[in-house]
């Protein structure tokens, strides 16, 4: 039985797009939906940094182009090739969203945005255990995506993707307008186990 619907695929094929495409479907279909995406932020055509967005639009600053050498104010600086990880800002912004996901009210009909679980996310501890907890966890189903495998596997990245419970979808340019109903229809099916 699956409890919760991954989507992996090489980077800019369109699974966040997706992922946001089925929370407007499930908000319209008056399934609850929280958590957070993961949006490039460009500046003159060219793709600067990332930040992260909550389901309900606030905003924060995942990363960005690293300013030139030595700009880290003496503290430890996480970067992922030429994007320096803004830590403090994203756990600031993603971390309280996992407090209150078990806490929802009405119960079941949850469904909860992790957009996504990759290396640049993987810096903060506590975004790892708090990404474990909820899918342990029975009160939501999660709606995330993970990067396909390249280079050294990334530990949590490979748990999910090896969980019993978890069905992962792999997006690929042919077949990513057409998997729009096959996602939804496994998070109803998930759905209903959880409630």
């Amino acid at each position: 039985m699956f409890k919760h619907v991954f989507l992996t695929g090489p980077p800019g094929v369109g699974k966040t797009t997706l992922v946001q495409k089925a929370c407007e479907a499930l908000v319209s279909s008056g399934v609850g939906v929280e958590g957070f995406y993961t949006e490039e932020v460009r500046e003159g055509g060219r793709r600067v940094g990332f930040d992260v967005v909550t389901v309900t639009g606030e905003r924060a600053h995942l990363s960005r182009i690293r300013d030139g050498p030595g700009s880290s104010h003496g503290r430890r600086e996480y970067t992922v090739g030429q994007y320096v990880v803004d830590l403090p800002s994203f756990e600031n912004l993603a971390l309280p969203l996992f407090r209150n996901v078990g806490s929802a009210e009405g119960g079941g009909r949850k469904v909860f945005v992790i957009d996504e679980i990759g290396k640049m996310e993987l810096y903060s501890q506590s975004f790892i255990r708090s990404v474990r907890q909820t899918l342990d966890s029975s009160s939501c189903t999660i709606l995330g995506t993970i990067p396909i495998p390249k280079g050294r596997p990334l530990g949590l990245v490979e748990e999910v993707r090896g969980r019993r419970d978890v069905r992962v979808f792999t997006v690929s340019k042919e077949n990513r307008n057409a998997l729009l109903q096959d996602i939804l229809a496994a998070l109803q099916n998930c759905l209903q186990q959880t409630a």
